[in-house]
């Protein structure tokens, strides 16, 4: 069952990381120092290793469901979700718009990412970021050896083969960032993250075949993103409950007690990331084009004909997330692709030097 599934992940996960902790410790060469205060310090050290790792374990929790479908919705879920913010809860969004849209998702096939062919089945995932990290990275054929690869926002492959290959099995979005993406992905599977109220409605429109009725999105055609007939097989919809877990457990910023809190989330590649990494129950998830420590020795987008800086907005924290894919990949939870720049000399990241500049979302 996938409850079962969960918890062998569970335990494969701790196993792990205490395993990637132990190889690390032991090839320091130094537990076998000469002096006994040079033997209390790799005791330490190893015993700072030992909790740190305990510690990633512990933010883990696989009783959270990451997708909502027909049955995330009863009178008791909406009790406790109606007053949470999107895209922590239904928040502004009323009853019978979750309630319809979710209704759609109809078979519990909605309620898991993917399938697996054979029960016993280990599945190998790619989440493609947009990161310029990945021009002339070559790793297009690696991206493409995966089961699945998820990819984001513009995520374009055109004329970008042999650096972020072709294949794509999984579109993760909110309804803004599909219509402001540069190109749209038929015949795969689409990933919503309820981010407004107009990810509810789009998704609804969509599996019925039907023009948006109401809301910012009035009278949108949903095939000019989709395509024609798609049934609810091709959507799912990743759950508040997920999304408000990963932001406190792995994301927690210090936004969210500041003036812009209300535009606080995980960014888009982010909450792609962390669903993947929860759904998949082998772990070798490859993360691609993701803010690394030397993102300044590249452009902000892969696709980018000329370099162009990364902004830091401050309805996303990119630094953290960052910090986050470092800690897991070091950790062995998941494999990181990083390179060296194109310039030389140490980023904002590792200077330390003050705070980004922020732009505020208006």
């Amino acid at each position: 069952s996938g409850m079962k599934i969960r918890k062998y992940s569970y335990m494969l996960l701790f196993v792990t990381l205490i395993c990637a902790g132990i190889q690390q410790l032991m090839s320091l060469d130094t537990l076998m120092g000469e002096h006994s205060g040079q033997k209390n310090e790799n005791f330490l050290k190893l015993w700072d290793t030992v909790l740190h790792l305990i510690t990633i374990v512990l933010c883990f929790n696989f009783s959270v469901p990451v997708l909502q479908w027909a049955d995330s919705f009863n009178q008791s879920k909406w009790q406790r979700l109606q007053y949470a913010p999107l895209p922590y809860g239904w928040k502004d969004v009323s009853p019978e718009v979750v309630s319809t849209t979710l209704s759609l998702l109809q078979n519990s096939s909605s309620s898991r990412l993917f399938e697996r062919k054979s029960p016993d089945q280990c599945v190998c995932c790619a989440v493609v970021g947009n990161g310029g990290i990945l021009n002339s990275s070559g790793q297009g054929k690696a991206t493409d050896s995966h089961d699945y690869v998820f990819r984001v926002n513009g995520a374009i492959t055109k004329g970008f083969k042999e650096d972020v290959g072709t294949k794509t099995s999984f579109y993760g979005f909110t309804t803004n960032t599909l219509k402001n993406s540069l190109k749209a992905y038929w015949g795969i599977c689409y990933v919503f993250i309820p981010a407004n109220i107009q990810d509810y409605v789009m998704l609804a429109a969509a599996i019925q075949g039907a023009a948006v009725p109401s809301g910012y999105d009035e009278g949108d055609q949903p095939s000019m993103y989709f395509g024609n007939k798609h049934s609810f097989e091709h959507f799912r919809m990743i759950h508040p409950y997920f999304i408000e877990y990963v932001t406190k457990r792995f994301l927690n910023s210090p936004y969210l007690k500041m003036r812009y809190r209300d535009f606080y989330m995980p960014s888009t590649g982010a909450l792609m990331l962390l669903t993947v990494l929860h759904s998949c129950d082998q772990f070798s998830l490859s993360a691609y084009g993701f803010i690394t420590q030397n993102y300044e020795g590249f452009s902000n987008h892969y696709y980018n004909a000329v370099k162009k800086p990364l902004h830091f907005y401050a309805n996303h924290g990119l630094l953290m997330e960052g910090t986050l894919w470092q800690l897991l990949h070091s950790s062995r939870v998941m494999w990181l692709y990083q390179r060296h720049g194109k310039k030389g000399g140490l980023s904002r990241w590792a200077k330390m030097k003050g705070s980004p500049t922020f732009f505020f979302p208006q």
